[in-house]
């Protein structure tokens, strides 16, 4: 299974995000699934790659041209494709996981949560929800039902993961 993961080319100040994001590489690639990620080589990504590749899993980057002009590109992965990454990197996808980030994390998750919604997606889409970095979207989403812009229904699909053992349940089913 390819599972696209989002997360941030920082490493954030939080000392839970790097064991956390290795754990998820390690499993990605134990268990023989593929990652799909934003390509680069630092921060966060850069650990999950690693960490992925160490595990003798496949990664693919699909990295914007700026990353690569900045030789931020991760040496260690098969492929960067620049056109269109973000619905390249929804094409590629089984499944979903939003680690915590920043403001690139939350559109590019935010495009999955929607078309999960209207959908245009069946694949699970999944906020690692980490120390509780993801309650108040969480919040967010409840709020939209509770106005009648929204409905269970319309976020089925969605999920709040608040560890790898439930990221796995998700993901196996």
């Amino acid at each position: 299974m390819n599972i696209t993961v989002y997360l941030g080319a920082s490493a954030g100040n939080d000392p839970a995000f790097l064991p956390a994001v290795q754990e998820l590489g390690d499993w990605i690639g134990a268990n023989g699934h593929a990652l799909v990620y934003g390509g680069s080589k630092s921060g966060l990504m850069g650990a999950l790659a690693d960490s992925v590749l160490n595990a003798d899993g496949h990664v693919t980057g699909v990295e914007p041209s700026f990353f690569i002009e900045a030789e931020f590109q991760h040496d260690g992965i098969d492929d960067l494709d620049m056109a269109e990454r973000k619905a390249k990197m929804i094409e590629l996808g089984d499944a979903f996981i939003a680690f915590p980030g920043g403001t690139g994390t939350l559109e590019e998750i935010a495009e999955v949560m929607s078309a999960v919604s209207l959908g245009h997606l069946s694949a699970p889409c999944i906020l690692y929800n980490l120390d509780g970095y993801y309650n108040d979207l969480k919040a967010l989403l409840g709020h939209m039902i509770d106005k009648g812009l929204s409905s269970p229904r319309r976020q089925q699909g969605i999920y709040f993961a608040e560890d790898l053992h439930e990221i796995a349940s998700i993901i196996n089913g």
